[in-house]
């Protein structure tokens, strides 16, 4: 599957994107990616809790289907409701495509 979320199109919203791909059964399975260059472990993995608090957020309007999030390091210094927000519209977004 994370071959698959690899060529999957990305859709990007400030410093957080998004890649999506679809499957029959029910049931999201989300990812975090985050890369080093995002900040210390520190930084890494408070940017990770607070993506996995958005997406929590809307779990009930999640497709069936595989979620990679990733960040660049400007998603440490975003307001939480601005998280969720992006989230919501990237969820929108990525599973509106074909």
């Amino acid at each position: 599957m994370f071959a698959a979320l690899a060529r999957a199109p990305r859709v990007r919203r400030g410093p957080i994107t998004l890649s999506f791909v679809p499957a029959d059964e029910p049931g999201a399975r989300v990812a975090y990616a985050l890369d080093r260059r995002v900040g210390s472990a520190v930084d890494r993995n408070r940017v990770r809790r607070r993506l996995r608090a958005a997406v929590a957020v809307h779990a009930t309007t999640l497709r069936g289907g595989s979620y990679l999030f990733g960040a660049q390091r400007a998603a440490i210094e975003l307001p939480f409701d601005v998280v969720v927000r992006s989230v919501a519209e990237l969820v929108a977004a990525a599973t509106r495509q074909p």
